[in-house]
């Protein structure tokens, strides 16, 4: 399956930060649209980086009171990876492993098109193999 497929299923409306917000306006709109990560976008809105609960965490941590005030673009996560709309599942899934993330903006001629998460991807997974298992089943019992 491809990713253009799983952003058909869920959609591919974006909840993006500007660099220049502020880890307070960020955070506000985490909460808000009940997301752990926000796509950071500059000017001409291509992705330059992504904005996550993780670096709350640790901007805390390192600087504790007043870290709200601080500009997004100095905590962000810079040159995130990315996948295209024309990778597959299993291919974002491998990325996902191998980089430790939850998320990963999907992009198309530089912009930002929308986000697979691991819970996407698990959908679509277990979606194929009860597909495959009820096939099976059906198989298995009809040639008995």
């Amino acid at each position: 399956m491809l990713v253009s497929e799983v952003l058909d299923m869920k959609g591919r409306r974006v909840v993006t930060i500007d660099s220049g917000a502020n880890v307070q306006e960020a955070v506000a709109k985490l909460v808000q649209h009940n997301v752990g990560s926000l796509p950071v976008v500059d000017d001409a809105g291509r992705l330059i980086g992504v904005f996550s609960e993780r670096d709350v965490l640790r901007l805390m941590h390192h600087r504790g009171e007043g870290f709200g005030r601080t500009q997004v673009s100095e905590v962000m996560t810079c040159n995130p990876a990315t996948c295209r709309v024309d990778d597959t599942v299993e291919q974002v899934m491998g990325l996902m492993s191998e980089r430790r993330i939850a998320k990963v903006p999907i992009v198309e001629d530089d912009e930002l098109v929308g986000i697979v998460s691991v819970g996407d991807v698990v959908k679509v997974m277990y979606e194929k193999v009860s597909t495959e298992n009820h096939h099976l089943l059906s198989y298995i019992q009809g040639g008995l």
